[in-house]
């Protein structure tokens, strides 16, 4: 029985760059989770009787979430849900389900790489049919819907059985759970040359891959050490926790250094990686030496045409705008074009749709192609391994000869987490307040060439997104960049990238910081980071 229950609007369920993201108590109050799922919704036409994809990545609340979706969308008139087992789908495993099933869209569970827990955080996203997040158009029609929503439509039903596959009925809307892991893992076949990467760990191969507590871990064990014949326990704390062990999954020297000290010692495998709380970003480090993901990315692209899935070539690489220019030098050697977006994987979409882009990236840690719509951490691990086979080389000499051919961008991500939103909006507006008097400045050793506030239009379907990131651009080409991020869930995120473009391999060995120090010192003097935010120092540096 479909029951309509009167609500009232709550005022703060904008979507960010991944969907809605707040701390667990912040959902829990009454109504805010149907009043959002209602909103989705109420913002889309036309799935009458059609499929929805639930899934999430297995923190806490999930659970809870998947059987309020599920009775709402039978109360909507959805014809069937498909939920992976367990509540259980990794973002691009879900954008696979998507796809594969030719789904309405799906609603992902998740707050990707940030700390779950009773009062950690939670999030709600809805991706469309092509299996990619909502674009800025349905995001906005769901913010303007939430501030006046008066009711939400739900069956009151008994809860779906989440930990047995097979098919149940809610409000006569079908609800089949599925094995999370066998579709994703069958598409990654489908990409990938398994018989060389089994053929590389049965000689001797090792690597260690910490799936950090959470949603990766069954993949990655199904994938690496089922299917691949890597040795037990090379996939490190495999089991999906709902406040992931404790810890922060988020794949970066910080919070993956356990990982990182390994491969710097002497007992280093030869490969370490690592995925996030829903499988989207990666941490690549070789036997010696970090990848940073500016970098990956590049080197994936030079070097994808070894694994089956892209012998054909690359139709075109993007990437965002703060991420490094390593990939536009390969794009160029390679012929192909090269598309600089905001950050979010919602812009990517319509570049693989139109197939203009095979192969797309991140700075921060996300790396993904046409094969779903979203970005896919184990991919690009897999990836990683089908080219060390092809090539039998170690990670640390690969990207050597890379640096040598197409030279080396020096890059770092100073994060400021935390820090009060009206400074960091101060911040931000204070410099583009100064924008169009910055060019000529001279800050220190280095003289401002340019100056801008990012502006994307997507050559596709002509949509325009505006103050996408702060640009300041000095003589001779290094930049950095300020931002502030769309992932946080507690006051606010100051990103700033700062960059340095070294074509001369014996200048190549420096230490980053070293490289970019008169960068660094030039960002916190044009911005005033400390006098405005108190900060005398970033909380993570990648």
């Amino acid at each position: 029985m479909i029951e309509i229950v009167a609500t009232t609007p709550y005022a703060d369920q904008k979507p960010g760059t991944s969907g809605l993201r707040k701390k667990v108590p912040h959902f829990q109050q009454p109504h805010y989770v149907e009043n959002f799922v209602q909103a989705i919704f109420d913002s889309l036409e036309g799935f009458g009787g059609k499929t929805l994809v639930i899934g999430g990545d297995g923190r806490y609340f999930n659970r809870e979430v998947i059987q309020v979706a599920i009775r709402m969308a039978a109360a909507n008139g959805f014809g069937r849900v498909l939920v992976g087992r367990g509540g259980i789908l990794s973002t691009p495993a879900a954008s696979n389900v998507i796809r594969k099933n030719r789904a309405f869209g799906g609603i992902i569970l998740s707050a990707s790489h940030n700390p779950g827990g009773p009062t950690e955080d939670f999030g709600i996203k809805y991706n469309i049919g092509n299996g990619g997040p909502a674009p800025e158009r349905i995001t906005e029609a769901i913010f303007a819907r939430t501030k006046e929503i008066d009711e939400f439509r739900i069956v009151q039903a008994p809860d779906v059985d989440l930990d047995t596959v097979g098919t149940s009925e809610v409000g006569g809307m079908n609800v089949e759970v599925i094995d999370p892991v066998a579709d994703y893992a069958e598409l990654m076949e489908s990409l990938f040359d398994f018989d060389a990467i089994a053929a590389m760990f049965a000689g001797g191969f090792r690597m260690s891959f910490d799936a950090m507590s959470a949603v990766t871990g069954p993949y990655a064990l199904a994938i690496l050490e089922t299917r691949l014949g890597a040795p037990a326990g090379t996939v490190k704390n495999a089991t999906p926790l709902p406040d992931f062990g404790g810890h922060h999954p988020d794949p970066n020297l910080v919070h993956a250094k356990e990982l990182y000290d390994l491969m710097m010692s002497a007992e280093a495998p030869d490969f370490g990686a690592a995925s996030d709380g829903d499988g989207d970003r990666n941490l690549v480090i070789g036997k010696g030496i970090f990848v940073t993901p500016s970098d990956s990315l590049a080197l994936l692209a030079a070097n994808a045409h070894l694994a089956p899935g892209y012998a054909g070539g690359l139709a075109g690489i993007a990437r965002s705008m703060p991420t490094s220019g390593a990939a536009d030098r390969v794009a160029e050697r390679l012929g192909v074009g090269l598309y600089e977006t905001p950050t979010g994987w919602k812009f990517f979409g319509n570049l693989l749709d139109a197939g203009m882009a095979t192969i797309c990236g991140e700075e921060s840690a996300g790396t993904g192609s046409n094969h779903v719509r979203e970005k896919d951490g184990l991919w690009a691990v897999l990836l990683w391994l089908n080219v060390l086979a092809a090539r039998k080389e170690p990670v640390k000499d690969i990207v050597t000869k890379h640096w040598a051919e197409f030279g080396r961008n020096y890059y770092a991500r100073h994060d400021y987490e935390g820090i009060d939103s009206d400074a960091a909006n101060g911040l931000v507006a204070a410099l583009r307040d100064r924008l169009k008097s910055l060019p000529g400045t001279k800050v220190g050793p280095l003289t401002v060439a340019a100056a801008d506030d990012f502006a994307y239009l997507d050559p596709v379907d002509g949509s325009e997104s505006k103050h996408q990131g702060i640009r300041i651009l000095f003589e001779g080409g290094s930049r950095v960049v300020f931002r502030l991020s769309g992932t946080g869930t507690s006051g606010a995120t100051l990103r700033v990238y700062i960059e340095r473009f070294e074509p001369d391999p014996s200048r190549h060995g420096m230490e980053t910081a070293e490289a970019l120090a008169d960068l660094i010192a030039a960002a916190e003097a044009l911005a005033q980071i400390r006098e405005r935010t108190g900060r005398a120092a970033p909380d993570v540096i990648t």
